[in-house]
């Protein structure tokens, strides 16, 4: 096989009863031999079957070997663990010292894994390109007039459920008060009402400049964050100590060198990915797991996921309608488990969100 045809067959990740069953077997009970897996994975098949899956499973990338001939023992791969489906209400249902996480910072995520996969199988991409042209197809259609109305109208939103995200009390209703007429709501804390303006502020400047993702740099990335979280006495820049994360034991690197490495490694890992979804999607995800700021690093890949969007002329997302809590598991998925799948499908439902509510 051809090395761009290995390498489309490991993008997709397609699993038959057995294989499910081998692969989760391998991944909760590492370095067995494959008479081992065949006689405890309770399947209904001859060994000769066993034996047959597993050579597929290693030809897609799902699995790794160590040893040779009797001694061969497998180890799911880090391909396996970036993408397998998790029920996360029942991960989420055990307390946070049972769960079995990867408290570290993972290095590899940045250097090997992500540089080497395609983040969507083909059909996830053909429906995101079939999205995108009927966002384009509708933005055609509009007045330069009609169209500033339904970026205010995404701003809004946006600016909104970023903030519900980070525990901001305003409604949708007294957000649209507060951005478009100034207007504060009783009871709530001025930093909320900050908090909202500057999602707004941000989101013009964004599209005021251009280019500001293509190519991402660490310094517009610095930029967009100090915009964020101007007036609410977060540190602006690099952090220089520890942060912890509530709900979860991973620790985020706490050397502000290695941090700046790793906003380095995200930006070219994203501009070499020739996918505008994946670059989206990657800057989404690990902005938020480097953790670089103090403050703000939700909100900060939030705004930048859009950024890339924005740059090349793709529908942006205003995660409206994405449940807070969903969000959070989802991003402690992949924080504790390196695990892409269930934040893949948010955005793919927001992107789809958007293309149908928005323009």
């Amino acid at each position: 096989m051809a090395q761009n045809e290995l390498k489309k067959e490991r993008a997709t990740i397609m699993f038959s009863d057995n294989s499910k069953k081998l692969l989760e077997f391998i991944h909760e009970n590492p370095g067995q031999s494959s008479k081992a897996i065949h006689d405890s994975a309770l399947l209904k098949t001859s060994y000769a079957t066993t034996k047959r899956l597993l050579s597929q499973l290693l030809l897609k990338g799902l699995l790794n070997v160590t040893g040779k001939g009797r001694g061969t023992r497998y180890i799911v791969s880090s391909r396996y663990v970036l993408f397998h489906p998790i029920d996360i209400d029942d991960y989420f249902s055990r307390d946070i010292d049972e769960r079995r996480i990867n408290s570290d910072f993972n290095w590899a995520l940045l250097t090997d894994i992500l540089p080497d996969v395609k983040l969507f199988t083909a059909n996830e991409l053909a429906r995101l390109q079939a999205l995108q042209s009927r966002h384009k197809q509708n933005i055609g259609q509009l007045t330069e007039t009609e169209r500033l109305k339904e970026l205010e109208r995404l701003a809004i939103d946006l600016s909104w459920k970023s903030s519900q995200i980070e525990g901001n009390t305003y409604s949708l209703l007294e957000t649209e008060r507060l951005l478009k007429e100034k207007e504060t709501a009783e009871g709530k804390s001025k930093d909320e009402a900050i908090m909202l303006l500057n999602h707004k502020d941000t989101l013009d400047f964004i599209l005021e400049t251009a280019g500001l993702a293509s190519p991402l740099n660490v310094a517009n990335i610095e930029q967009i964050h100090s915009l964020l979280i101007k007036e609410l006495g977060v540190e602006r820049n690099i952090r220089k100590r520890k942060v912890g994360i509530t709900g979860t034991n991973y620790l985020p690197l706490d050397n502000e060198f290695q941090i700046r490495e790793a906003l380095d490694l995200t930006c070219q890992l994203a501009n070499a990915k020739t996918s505008i979804f994946e670059k989206s999607l990657l800057v989404l995800v690990l902005l938020s797991y480097i953790q670089a700021f103090t403050d703000g690093n939700k909100r900060t890949a939030r705004i930048i996921s859009n950024t890339v969007l924005i740059d090349y002329q793709h529908c942006p997302i205003s995660f409206r309608t994405v449940n807070s809590l969903d969000y959070k598991k989802a991003m402690l998925l992949f924080y504790e488990q390196n695990n892409i799948s269930a934040f893949k499908q948010i955005f793919i439902e927001q992107f789809e969100f958007a293309v149908n509510t928005y323009f």
